[in-house]
């Protein structure tokens, strides 16, 4: 089962601010994307053919333990539950109570019985076992604290495990990079966008290999492909 095991250093954190930022940035994400559970379809459609493409990268065989980072209503479990079959485990977190309860309804519906959902700040997440493969779909550049983030997953990895990526962040050069800061302000209110975070730096300084595989909409949205070589 999934634990939070935050913890600060005193020494580096003495006033609580940096406490009370995470804190209430992940409340925000609670509440925002509660809001959007019930309208999550609209996006599943629109970056569906995102999502698959990344998936494939993964290249996943029956038998496959994988973990999904910010699983929303499960809207990626029904092809990485055929990827690895009836042998394999699908473990995937969130922390919007009403995005836990469409994807565990999801689950039910199709009966799958090794998808298991589980409420957690993926921040600072624990697992019993290590995954051979990890996947975060637009939910990596809302969280707190991206860098932790990223150590999390990486720990939770076998060596030479997967983590594949897609996600938002500002036009990345060319005329268009004066709508930057309109398009910060809408994913904020959107997403609970975070402003300080930089999912590809934090990926490339944690991640033995890291590389931007594919980008789409002038590239606002990318995949990034990782990959763990050293055993923790």
């Amino acid at each position: 089962m999934a634990t939070d095991s935050r913890e600060r250093d005193p020494a580096t954190d003495s006033s609580g601010s940096a406490d009370e930022a995470y804190a209430a940035h992940l409340e925000r994400s609670r509440t925002v994307w509660d809001r959007w559970s019930d309208w999550y379809r609209m996006s599943e459609r629109d970056f569906e053919p995102m999502r698959e493409a990344a998936i494939d990268r993964l290249d996943l065989r029956p038998g496959d333990r994988v973990l999904e980072i910010g699983c929303g209503p499960g809207v990626n479990f029904e092809r990485l539950r055929d990827d690895i079959g009836d042998s394999g485990e699908l473990v995937a977190v969130d922390y919007s109570p009403a995005m836990i309860e469409k994807a565990r309804e999801r689950i039910d519906a199709h009966g799958w019985e090794n998808v298991d959902v589980r409420r957690a700040d993926a921040t600072t997440a624990e697992f019993e076992e290590p995954f051979d493969a990890a996947l975060a779909t637009l939910s990596l550049a809302v969280m707190p604290d991206i860098p932790r983030t990223v150590e999390t997953i990486h720990r939770s990895l076998v060596p030479d495990g997967t983590f594949v990526v897609v996600d938002i962040r500002p036009i990345p050069d060319g005329p268009a990079r004066v709508l930057n800061p309109l398009l910060r302000r809408f994913l904020r209110w959107y997403a609970n966008w975070n402003p300080d975070g930089d999912v590809a730096a934090a990926l490339d300084a944690v991640f033995e290999r890291s590389e931007i595989v594919d980008t789409y909409m002038h590239g606002t949205t990318y995949t990034v492909v990782c990959e763990k070589h050293d055993a923790d």
